[in-house]
């Protein structure tokens, strides 16, 4: 059955820091949601790349997704011109034909994330060409849009995700191996007791700017048609 919303993140818990919220949401509605790592995160300081998928499988079902997958593309090789890659995502989105996508946003500080982005666009860009040989049919989604992991910057819109916002929390916690501080742990930026503040900051800023308590902003590249200015 085709999904509603497929989101794709870089690496397990990226999708969650970012989304969760909104994808808590869109599941609550009773939509499908498929969740689809690139990379186990096998270049991770703490967790092997099997903790790491156990974790956000565990997290997805916190959430609420029908799917998770994880396409095992090489951690911190993430390229837009690498064939096998962009092979992998366009089968991925013929296969669950989606009407919404949601890909990590292009700027940000980890190189993985911004190259994930350049992926993901060229391959939901080719998995709408007939002339792109696959098993499955050509699909083009309704349209992509990109929502923020480490960084952010102005949003095109804002998703109020505050009666959603402790199930985040919850999915979040499931990333043990990244966020808590065991004593074998290497030290992260991810595990530091500040992080969890840093998402929740930008998310009450987001939310402050709008009027509500959480926010997740979201970035499109094509104008958001309006009926009136009335809000």
């Amino acid at each position: 059955m085709p999904l509603d919303l497929l989101v794709f993140g870089p690496h397990p818990d990226d999708i969650e820091i970012g989304m969760g919220g909104t994808i808590a949401l869109h599941a609550r509605r009773g939509d499908r949601v498929g969740l689809v790592d690139l990379t186990r995160g096998e270049l991770g300081s703490n967790g092997t790349p099997d903790d790491r998928v156990a974790e956000a499988a565990e997290a997805s079902a916190v959430l609420g997704a029908v799917l998770r997958l994880n396409l095992a593309l090489p951690d911190g090789c993430l390229s837009a011109d690498d064939e096998a890659q962009v092979d992998a995502v366009v089968r991925c989105v013929r296969a669950h034909r989606p009407r919404a996508i949601a890909i990590p946003h292009w700027d940000d500080r980890h190189p993985d994330h911004g190259n994930a982005s350049r992926l993901l666009r060229q391959a939901i860009f080719r998995a709408g060409l007939r002339r792109v040989v696959s098993v499955e049919e050509p699909w083009r989604p309704e349209w992509v849009c990109h929502y923020f992991i480490n960084d952010a910057a102005p949003a095109s819109f804002v998703v109020d995700v505050s009666e959603h916002y402790e199930t985040k929390r919850r999915a979040l916690a499931c990333y043990a191996s990244q966020f808590s501080r065991a004593t074998e742990s290497a030290e992260t930026r991810l595990n530091s007791p500040s992080f969890a503040q840093l998402i929740e900051s930008r998310d009450a800023q987001f939310g402050a700017l709008s009027g509500v308590r959480f926010a997740e902003g979201i970035v499109v590249t094509q104008p958001v048609v309006r009926e009136h200015l009335l809000k």
